[in-house]
């Protein structure tokens, strides 16, 4: 399953440090606006500790981990609806992702410019914000002139449904509110809102990058930040990408685990950082454990049994019969399949089964 996180926000705000520090990457970081002009491509493992304590106790061959692709974006400034700077290619490579990790500048440092002149985060999250707006409003009142004629002439209630959801977007915009603040009222809507690709329906969480004080605490800028999102459905998180590539150049466990403890974190901003991407794409795992590979599987949250099985071979979800399901819990109290299966702890689980985080399957299948 691939699915991809865009890096985005105004040019100099660390973007490339951190999409570096994410996926050991090679994108160039500089002191000057666009120094990203294609988008950096990378992919990273999913930290689990789970996977860790199944691989001690199976002693497996291959340890496979769960990975989300990470795109870094260069950077977008005021008027990229209309074309300004890199504003048509931003905004075409945004569309091809499914969640957006936005950055904001929340430290003050003279030896780096800014491209405003001065350090104001949500003054910088607005101007992304209104760009991406601006160009869902375009979509939205096309879509609307269509669908109306559609929906007064024939009758149609699928284009009625349609048009009541534009209707609320397009209120949503002209206020300057994301589409993913406007709630859906069913599984219809949910599905028609997935066909429009709107940019600001995309899941975002707020990157905050601040100084190496702030990486526990945060600060005023965080605090405005925390403030202005309140109501906008999305998430938040504090990270020092300075720190974070200090972080990514040990090579030594102790030496990681120590440095973070000095700066009164418990772990890395780049582990909570990939942790929280994968929550934000509504995304859990499921794994497969034995002698020769323990391998965590990315599925949607709420994906039944058969759809798991096709995660790992179309096969087997074509031909799916019945799953073999152990609670995680227990396989690591009881330490093996067999002694599992002699507990009784084993389920049986058919095409309904919905598949739980930290599920460890197997999958029977006829083809």
């Amino acid at each position: 399953m691939s699915l991809k996180c865009g890096i985005v926000g105004l040019p100099n705000v660390g973007k490339s440090t951190l999409f570096n520090c994410i996926s050991s990457g090679r994108a160039q970081s500089a002191n000057f606006p666009f120094c990203t002009i294609e988008p950096n491509l990378g992919s990273t493992n999913v930290p689990d500790k789970r996977l860790e304590v199944l691989a001690d106790i199976c002693k497996p061959q291959r340890v496979i981990p769960a990975t989300v692709d990470i795109v870094d974006i260069a950077g977008l400034v005021k008027g990229a609806s209309k074309g300004e700077g890199l504003g048509n290619q931003f905004l075409a490579n945004i569309r091809e992702t499914d969640a957006i990790l936005h950055v904001l500048r929340c430290f003050e440092d003279d030896n780096v410019v800014h491209v405003d002149g001065s350090v104001d985060p949500v003054r910088d999250k607005e101007v992304v914000d209104a760009e991406l707006q601006i160009k869902d409003l375009e979509t939205v009142e096309s879509r609307i002139g269509k669908v109306e004629k559609q929906a007064r002439m024939s009758g149609d209630k699928d284009a009625a449904k349609m048009l009541s959801l534009l209707q609320r977007y397009h209120e949503a915009l002209l206020q300057g509110r994301p589409c993913r603040s406007v709630p859906l009222q069913n599984q219809d809507e949910e599905a028609m809102a997935k066909d429009l690709f709107l940019l600001t329906n995309k899941p975002v969480m707020y990157v905050c990058n601040v100084d190496d004080r702030s990486a526990a605490t945060g600060n005023k800028y965080t605090e405005a930040v925390k403030e202005a999102i309140r109501e906008e459905n999305a998430g938040m998180l504090i990270i020092s990408a300075q720190t974070e590539s200090e972080i990514a150049e040990m090579e030594n466990y102790e030496d990681r685990q120590m440095f973070l403890e000095e700066m009164g974190l418990e772990e890395s901003g780049v582990v909570r950082l990939v942790q929280n991407a994968y929550r934000l794409l509504n995304l859990q795992t499921f794994f497969t454990a034995g002698a020769d590979e323990c391998r965590a599987w990315t599925i949607h949250v709420g994906d039944k049994a058969p759809k798991a099985a096709g995660v790992i071979h179309t096969d087997f979800e074509r031909g799916f019969i019945r799953a073999e399901v152990i609670k995680y819990e227990d396989f690591v109290q009881l330490k093996s399949e067999s002694a599992v299966r002699a507990a009784g702890k084993m389920g049986i689980e058919g095409k309904d089964y919905v598949v739980q985080d930290g599920d460890i399957m197997h999958f029977l299948f006829n083809v």
